[in-house]
């Protein structure tokens, strides 16, 4: 048990009515997971707010709320704490319940559109091969050393981050990436977090239906190097025109890394092919199992960041080239008749554009390229078409369809997508609403040598449509599909 004077340690309080000296149980910001001696936290949401449920909490058993605005009517037995910004306090309040495992090992948040995932899953490969106990919180999975746990959320809410932090620290884990979402950060998720530094990738057209606007976007990814401290270290994307204004502010000691600039980190490509890159990393050749350009400035970031943390450059390049890539993030196979199949997470225009010219990079224009592609319902509209403009420029056919619908409709979606697409581009495309038939039928299309990339879903293994997730794995369909063709 812990008392709750304890957990309000460092919130804003504008008000306290009732008793701070008692035991609480747990916190929780869902009325239904209330219990006996619970402190409930409510919390204004998109959907819903928690402040209509605060007699529910209290008649499951809480015994503190903490809100925003008190309720009428207040029961003498219950202490009620007044909070600036309830979000807010349930990351402080979260991270002090756990004992603030932050300052237990060194955890560095990642943040930006595209890489993300990327480059804190082969900073997890890279200090595990180095022999340390290390911790991830990424969108594909959460892992406490070796112990794997499923993600739901790019960034989870501040209670999951604190007890998964907490574990990691009762298992000897001392280094930990994380990956850090817009709005993990607008809603002060990682706030009462002790960072040892900070990665901004680059800045893109995305998650515009949360944000409103570019701006908005922007600004709140500076706020999580604004809140880094003079200990800490920020490493930006120098060849982003966002990168210097991620610094403006921030007390963290800063870095950069850069294919095209002067950097701290800089790199050259030597080598790009479809085996992999040959890099230059400041003065050091590498040869790395990874694709693309965009993969180089990933990998300059890893590098960059196991510097800053101590590693030693030799070593830290020899565990380079031996990093393999993330599940649905490049991911390719090559059938039996040599058709190569990439599957791929990106479902932002800069994304699929990066995609694209890698692989038009890398190829030798004898094959033909073929793009299977949709966007996501309920989500950006205005990408949509700028999607169906890259997918045909870029590609020798396009094929749009669905890719998670969720409660649109999916031709809606399809038809928005194909707006983009400019007349000379017109032939090149067709459309196919059941995601499973558009890669049969880039399956069917190629021939030996063709490339096909799949686009938008990367690792999910599911589909959302009207609110159910069904069964769905890109890189599982395309394989049994090219594989029909070869008997």
């Amino acid at each position: 048990m812990i008392e709750l004077k304890d957990i309000l340690y460092k919130v804003a309080i504008n008000a306290v009515v009732g008793n701070t000296v008692i035991n609480i149980n747990k916190i929780e910001f869902d009325s239904r997971e209330i219990e006996k001696n619970d402190v409930f936290v409510a919390i204004r949401g998109s959907v819903s707010d928690g402040h209509n449920f605060i007699q529910k909490a209290i008649d499951q058993g809480a015994i503190v709320v903490v809100c925003e605005e008190l309720p009428k009517t207040k029961i003498d037995t219950v202490t009620y704490i007044v909070a600036e910004n309830t979000q807010s306090a349930l990351a402080i309040m979260g991270s002090n319940f756990y004992g603030n495992p932050s300052e237990n090992l060194k955890l560095v948040g990642v943040t930006g559109t595209n890489g993300k995932t990327t480059i804190a899953t082969l900073l997890y490969q890279l200090f595990k091969k180095a022999g340390f106990k290390v911790g991830l919180l990424s969108t594909v999975k959460i892992l406490v050393d070796t112990k794997e746990y499923k993600a739901t959320h790019t960034t989870p809410d501040s209670l999951t981050i604190n007890r998964y932090l907490n574990e990691m620290s009762e298992a000897g884990v001392e280094y930990c990436f994380m990956e850090v979402s817009s709005h993990g950060i607008h809603q002060k998720r990682t706030e009462g977090l002790e960072f040892t530094g900070g990665i901004f990738t680059n800045l893109s057209h995305d998650h515009l239906d949360y944000h409103n606007t570019f701006k908005e976007y922007r600004d709140v990814k500076k706020v999580f190097f604004d809140e880094l401290s003079a200990n800490a270290f920020a490493l930006i994307n120098k060849d982003d025109k966002n990168g210097a204004f991620m610094l403006q502010n921030t007390k963290a000691k800063t870095y950069g890394y850069a294919l095209k600039s002067y950097a701290d980190f800089r790199g050259q490509i030597l080598e790009n092919s479809i085996e992999g890159l040959l890099l230059k990393l400041n003065d050091h050749e590498v040869w790395a199992k990874l694709i693309g350009s965009f993969n180089a400035y990933n990998l300059l970031a890893i590098f960059g960041a196991a510097e800053l943390l101590g590693l030693e450059t030799l070593e830290t390049l020899r565990l380079l080239s031996d990093l393999k890539s993330v599940s649905g993030r490049f991911q390719y196979l090559i059938s039996d008749n040599k058709i190569t199949a990439i599957v791929d997470y990106a479902h932002t225009p800069d994304a699929l554009k990066n995609v694209l010219e890698t692989i038009n990079d890398i190829r030798t224009n004898n094959e033909t390229l073929v793009t299977v592609v949709g966007c996501g319902g309920d989500r950006d509209k205005m990408k949509r078409p700028v999607m169906g403009n890259i997918a045909a420029r870029l590609s020798n056919k396009a094929i749009f369809t669905s890719d998670n619908p969720r409660t649109e409709n999916p031709g809606q979606i399809i038809e928005d997508i194909e707006k983009g697409v400019e007349p000379q581009d017109y032939k090149k495309t067709l459309s196919i609403t059941d995601r499973k038939q558009a890669i049969k039928t880039a399956c069917q299309l190629a021939e030996t040598g063709d490339i096909i990339l799949i686009a938008g879903k990367g690792h999910e293994t599911y589909q959302e449509i009207n609110g159910e997730r069904f069964d769905f794995n890109d890189f599982e369909i395309v394989k049994e599909e090219l594989k029909k063709l070869n008997k």
